[in-house]
């Protein structure tokens, strides 16, 4: 196993406490295994879907029935993306101080176990996903092909994340299929602005285990990008703030839109400026901040489409 006594590195990524904690020992496992401890997850998942729903609302608030359903289907995704991720990986977990305590690596849940906690999750989501129009049906289907493959991108090449880009800015594209029933520009150009974000921030993230994923030969452009990669962050997060303005222009936000966008663009300035890749725990509440912005960037669009 490698070394879990590394100067910012605890022993375990699992919160030791919080509400997780005190539940029955019998479910605890499945919850960490679900990261219903860690939401940060669930909510870089929702939030391109929320920012396309709110994009696609043409003047008007945001439909909150389907914020409600996206806000489910999010976490409930992201649940069975994890279980996915952690079937997969339980033996290179087994290897890492920080991953060898989740439930499937350490034993506390069997793999027989998590497929059928995975098959449960995925009936919630396909319960969820009828909800919505039927070219939105079809388009929330194929996520799962992305749902299923990215966890074995780290395996075969050092770009996992822009797999994961890929994955979780899926809902831009379902937003607005669910609101209109299918696809136009300004949900297009808001999925490639997302798939630049999502490079920046998990580059950001996979600074905590650089060391590890090298001795254990996972790939990661943490370690590709190695000592230029606050470089190539500040280039993802410049085409992901050009296309996420244009995505904006395209759909007729107002002025208060473009002022929340440069509030958001100086949240990504203060993320790099930050940025100290030797430093794990400084690595993860940068990447966990990223859900501030993106409620910043939710409420410029919706100011939006009301002022300017």
């Amino acid at each position: 196993m490698a070394d879990s006594t590394q100067p910012g590195r605890s022993a375990s990524d699992i919160p030791p406490d919080g509400w997780v904690a005190a539940v029955s020992p019998a479910i605890r496992p499945h919850l960490r295994l679900m990261r219903l401890d860690r939401p940060i997850g669930t909510w870089l998942l929702l939030l391109p879907g929320w920012w396309s729903i709110a994009m696609a609302a043409s003047g008007t608030v945001p439909d909150g029935w389907l914020f409600a359903l996206f806000g489910i289907g999010a976490l409930v995704m992201r649940s069975a993306g994890c279980v996915v991720n952690d079937i997969y990986d339980r033996n290179f977990d087994r290897q890492v101080a920080r991953t060898a305590d989740r439930p499937i690596a350490s034993g506390a849940v069997s793999v027989p176990q998590a497929l059928l906690l995975l098959a449960g999750l995925l009936f919630i989501g396909l319960g969820i996903l009828l909800q919505f129009k039927r070219f939105a049906i079809g388009l929330g289907a194929a996520s799962l092909l992305l749902v299923f493959t990215y966890p074995l991108m780290k395996r075969i090449t050092y770009w996992p994340q822009a797999f994961l880009g890929l994955t979780f800015n899926w809902g831009a594209l379902l937003g607005w299929a669910a609101v209109t029933g299918a696809l136009a520009p300004p949900a297009l150009v808001l999925y490639a602005a997302g798939f630049f974000w999502t490079l920046g921030y998990d580059t950001i993230y996979a600074y905590q285990d650089k060391e590890d994923d090298a001795l254990i030969g996972v790939k990661s452009t943490a370690l590709l990008f190695g000592e230029a990669s606050r470089r190539w962050i500040i280039g993802f997060y410049a085409v992901f703030a050009a296309l996420l303005g244009l995505a904006g222009w395209l759909a007729g936000l107002g002025i208060a839109f473009h002022l929340g966008w440069a509030l958001g663009v100086a949240h990504l300035g203060w993320q790099v400026w930050r940025l100290s890749p030797d430093d794990p725990a400084a690595c993860l509440r940068l990447f966990q901040s990223n859900r501030d912005f993106g409620l910043i960037i939710l409420a410029a669009i919706v100011a939006g489409q009301f002022i300017g």
